[in-house]
């Protein structure tokens, strides 16, 4: 069954639609953001907030999650945006970072165009919790993390700044308030808890973005860049995306984690534009009951199924599949590389690989191990500057 991926947002009367083809499956992608997607610490989230007021902090000592009061006191730092494209209109939520102006979204919200010939919008308004509304200017974007960064006068209102968590304790299980506007209506409250963490979901290019938070709280088009938050009222990511069966909010959502965003946020303050590395292979994963079927003596790892032709990892002399099977109702190429470790780290999960390899840089050296004809070697990788398209979809970092 086909699933239909939805970003939280729309553009003119209907959802914009990208169509990205993967390993396994088709997905359908409309930006919700429209109205008419590596690691930072605590002390770096808090880097992320410049200036002397400070950002919401909500004491819950004994108190659990108290939604009212979550939303109360940081509903002020939470935005709409509205974008002005020549072809049209877009719309989305965000929040306040600093106290200089700095405010977060996506960057689907404040952009359009596909791979290279993605462009800013013409103009961008904010408008806040007491209904001023303020021009801002577009600092940068981030297509490979669906983060964007615009910045207001600050002289020209009293800001409420929100902080950001460390993505890296969120735990399945835990409420989350997420606030936006959802089909145009400013501000709106859902809730519900974080589904599963560390999940990987398509970005505006045709890499991964790592580590997202899934949800089940309500996401509809125009939630896109608004906060996830949790019982202390830090943001712990961005509402980004949807998947349902229906195009409606009763599928599950997804949002880039806080640290992703610092991360993107930092390059973004510095650059105006993001930089991160790649290898170019695309994944999938091994199990035990896999690894006995086709003769490699494993419990986890990365087989790769294809190698990006003129790529580091080709360059390296890594190996894709040259067979397929079908398995347990599943279809894997087989024959080429299984990567076990990546500069000492084991890999325990296909979306390891990314993850290690998002938080290296251009120009670095990553040590693979791998399982290549039932030994295990070391390969070194030299990493290269990733591209914002490919001719192989859903390739790795």
């Amino acid at each position: 069954m086909l699933s239909n991926l939805n970003r939280a947002g729309r553009r003119g009367p209907l959802a914009r639609i990208l169509a990205t083809t993967g390993l396994a499956a088709v997905l359908a992608l409309s930006v919700a953001a429209c109205s008419g997607d590596d690691g930072i610490n605590d002390s770096t989230s808090s880097a992320a907030v410049e200036g002397d007021s400070q950002p919401v902090k909500i004491e819950t000592v004994g108190k659990g999650f108290d939604f009212a009061t979550v939303y109360r006191e940081t509903v002020p730092g939470v935005i709409s945006v509205r974008s002005i494209f020549g072809n049209g209109a877009a719309g989305g939520s965000g929040f306040v970072l600093s106290d200089d102006g700095e405010i977060v979204t996506n960057a689907h919200v404040i952009t359009d165009g596909e791979g290279e010939d993605r462009v800013a919008a013409e103009q961008v308004y904010i408008e806040f919790y007491d209904g001023n509304v303020l021009p801002a200017k577009i600092i940068g974007f981030d297509p490979f993390s669906d983060v964007g960064l615009v910045k207001v006068d600050p002289d020209e209102i009293d800001l409420t700044t929100l902080a950001l968590a460390d993505s890296e304790k969120v735990q399945v299980g835990e409420a989350i308030a997420v606030i936006g506007s959802p089909f145009g209506e400013d501000h709106s409250l859902s809730t519900g808890v974080v589904s599963q963490v560390g999940r990987s979901v398509m970005s505006l290019t045709d890499f991964q973005i790592e580590g997202a938070i899934q949800t089940d709280a309500s996401i509809n088009p125009g939630n896109s860049g608004g906060p996830m938050l949790d019982s202390e009222g830090t943001v712990i990511g961005i509402s980004q995306q949807m998947k349902s069966g229906s195009g409606a909010s009763n599928g599950v959502g997804f949002g880039v984690p806080s640290n992703t965003i610092g991360n993107s946020v930092e390059q973004l303050r510095e650059n105006g534009e993001p930089s991160y590395a790649y290898i170019g292979v695309s994944t999938q994963p091994i199990y035990p009951q896999l690894a006995e079927k086709i003769g490699i003596d494993v419990e986890s790892g990365a087989m790769v199924a294809e190698v990006v032709e003129g790529g580091p990892a080709e360059k390296a002399g890594i190996r894709g599949g040259n067979d397929e099977i079908n398995f347990q109702a599943g279809v894997y190429d087989i024959g080429g590389d299984v990567i076990i470790s990546a500069n000492g780290e084991e890999i325990e999960r296909a979306e390891d690989l990314g993850r290690i390899i998002g938080g290296l840089q251009p120009g670095e050296t990553v040590e693979l191990g791998i399982i290549r004809d039932g030994k295990e070697i070391t390969v070194a990788v030299d990493l290269e500057e990733r591209p914002t398209a490919l001719t192989q979809p859903q390739i790795q970092p």
